[in-house]
C-alpha cells in the first residue's frame, strides 16, 4: 500500500510540474549583460508565461511600461532576448542623446545607472499598433529596438518575474 501511494503522489507532482511549466512559469537562465544591474549573466529565473497569454489577457494582465519581457528576436525565432518594455502601441517616442521621451514627456528611468548610460538618438516615431518598443538598462552595449525596431505582440510570450539564482540576488524582477 505504501509504494502504491507514493507512486500516486509522484504522479499527481510529476503532472503539476508540468501544468505550472507549460502553462505558468517557466525556468530561464540570462545571456548576456544588457539588463546589468537588474539581470546578470548566467542569472536562473522564472517568468510569467499565464501574464501575456489570452488567458492573462482575458483576466486583466496586459504589457505595462517598464515591464521586463522575454520575447523571440524578431530575425531570428530560435533565439530569446529579454528587455524592458519602453513604449507601447500608439505611444510616440524619441531619443534624444540618451534621454527617452514617451508621448512627449522624458521618461524617468531609475533603472538605468549613469555609467550604462549612452548617448545615441533615435527620430520621433509612433509605436505600430500590436508592436511594443524594448530596451536593455545597460544602453551602452544593448542590442534592443533601436537596433531591430519594435517587436510584435505575438513574439512577446512572457514577464521576468523572479530570479532563483544565485541565491545572493534571488527575488522578484523590478
Amino acid at each position: 500500500m505504501g509504494l502504491r501511494s507514493w507512486a500516486t503522489d509522484l504522479l499527481v507532482a510529476v503532472i503539476v510540474s508540468a501544468f505550472i511549466i507549460l502553462f505558468l512559469y517557466q525556468p530561464v537562465r540570462v545571456e548576456g549583460t544588457s539588463m546589468l544591474p537588474v539581470l546578470e549573466d548566467q542569472d536562473r529565473l522564472f517568468i510569467d508565461k499565464f501574464a501575456y497569454s489570452s488567458l492573462g489577457s482575458l483576466v486583466g494582465e496586459h504589457i505595462h511600461r517598464s515591464d521586463v519581457v522575454v520575447f523571440l528576436y524578431p530575425h531570428d525565432h530560435t533565439k530569446s532576448y529579454i528587455k524592458r518594455v519602453i513604449a507601447l502601441p500608439g505611444d510616440t517616442l524619441r531619443i534624444d542623446h540618451g534621454t527617452v521621451w514617451v508621448n512627449g514627456n522624458p521618461l524617468k528611468e531609475s533603472y538605468v545607472p549613469l555609467k550604462y548610460e549612452d548617448d545615441r538618438s533615435q527620430p520621433e516615431m509612433t509605436i505600430p499598433h500590436g508592436e511594443y518598443f524594448v530596451m536593455g538598462d545597460h544602453r551602452s552595449i544593448s542590442s534592443d529596438s533601436r537596433d531591430f525596431g519594435p517587436v510584435d505582440r505575438d513574439l512577446i510570450y512572457g514577464r521576468a518575474a523572479f530570479v532563483y539564482w544565485p541565491m545572493d540576488q534571488a527575488g522578484l524582477v523590478r
